[in-house]
């Protein structure tokens, strides 16, 4: 059936302005906000220019409807969203680090209808797997608000959309971000029905957010899992994390959609990032979940696009999870591995292994599928 390919040249038109990072005010002299167009427009073009679009299957985006946004989000986001997205200056998405321009609320429904899509060509079988290459990213958007440059829960309102229309019913979602996926889980943290496990650098993003003591809420208590690695985490910790949580954990839920927020912030040389993954870890992990997606619910794994900040390195790491998907190598490699995977501190450390150790003693309370969900 092949995999499923999302991109709409919008999603580069998505206006974050000027600002040193992502400030600005009296002695910082404007730069460029980090969440740019440039590493997920050159991540489409190395699609183009290696050959992998000729192996892949066209998936065309539509703007999701406010009917499916309001699935997740209160009116009055919206309308916040709406009045700003018509000033010719733009606005904030909620956290007053998080700009958009005029237009902005329209490119956004365009994101969560991107996610929306892939979601609908996979459980269609009109293709087994699908990468959604989205933005604004999602998934720290929460229900009342936008922040951490998302506007809107593009996998949350994928979804809740898919529960809605298509007869889904129970969702495994991988939050592989350098920042905790807030707002994903606080969507569904009193859902027994959607499991999210976020692997993220601990206390990056949202400050005291992502713990290990972060479980979800009312009957949702046990479906949110956190893995807050230490800065300096590389290929070690991420595949023990995804060997001794993500894969236990996902398999005794047995979801009928895995889904994963996949952000490449992770990766060494990001400016928002301290960690130190290669494509070949990406990679990885995409081989390990498409696996698990396999054996549980007949491949069905659909991957959006959240974060990552490194124009020169984030396509390289998307290309390795779509040659993953595909099964097709493009000859096109990562001149950047073969120094970065030698770095000292790739390999698994005491203090990694005690973290993703301790949260895999919260399996048991992980949410089990009756009989009649299987």
């Amino acid at each position: 059936m092949g995999t499923g390919w999302v991109w709409h040249e919008l999603y580069g038109w998505h206006d974050t302005g000027k600002a040193a990072g992502f400030m600005t005010g009296p002695g910082l002299q404007p730069f460029g906000h980090f969440e740019s167009p440039e590493s997920k427009t050159r991540f489409a073009s190395l699609v183009e220019v290696s050959g992998m679009l000729d192996h892949l299957v066209r998936v065309p985006a539509r703007p999701a409807t406010e009917a499916d946004l309001l699935r997740v989000h209160a009116e009055e986001h919206l309308a916040s969203m709406r009045e700003q997205s018509a000033d010719p200056r733009g606005g904030d998405m909620g956290d007053g680090l998080s700009p958009f321009g005029h237009g902005g609320y329209d490119i956004a429904r365009w994101a969560a209808g991107g996610t929306m899509a892939a979601v609908r060509a996979v459980l269609g079988g009109q293709v087994e797997n699908a990468y959604a290459l989205v933005r604004p990213p999602g998934h720290h958007a929460v229900p009342e608000r936008g922040m951490g440059f998302c506007m809107f829960a593009n996998i949350g309102v994928a979804i809740r959309y898919a529960q809605a229309e298509l007869g889904l019913r129970r969702v495994a979602v991988v939050d592989w971000d350098v920042h905790h996926g807030n707002g994903t889980e606080a969507v569904f943290a009193a859902d027994p029905d959607v499991l999210t496990v976020s692997l993220h650098q601990d206390g990056n993003f949202p400050p005291d957010s992502g713990t290990i003591g972060d479980r979800g809420q009312g009957d949702g208590y046990g479906s949110a899992l956190n893995v807050p690695l230490p800065a300096g985490s590389g290929r070690g910790a991420y595949l023990h994390a995804m060997d001794r949580v993500v894969l236990p954990a996902v398999r005794a839920f047995h979801p009928e959609l895995v889904m994963v927020a996949s952000g490449f912030d992770s990766a060494n040389g990001d400016p928002l990032g301290r960690m130190m993954l290669t494509s070949g870890v990406y990679a990885e992990m995409t081989r390990r979940l498409m696996d698990l997606a396999g054996e549980l619910c007949g491949g069905r794994l659909v991957i959006s696009h959240e974060g990552g900040y490194s124009p020169v390195y984030v396509p390289f790491c998307g290309l390795a999870v779509l040659e993953t998907l595909t099964g097709h190598k493009t000859g096109v490699d990562d001149p950047y591995e073969p120094i970065w995977s030698r770095w000292p501190g790739q390999e698994l450390a005491d203090h990694q292994r005690a973290v993703v150790d301790a949260v895999a003693e919260l399996l048991a309370e992980v949410p089990r599928p009756t009989l009649s969900d299987r």
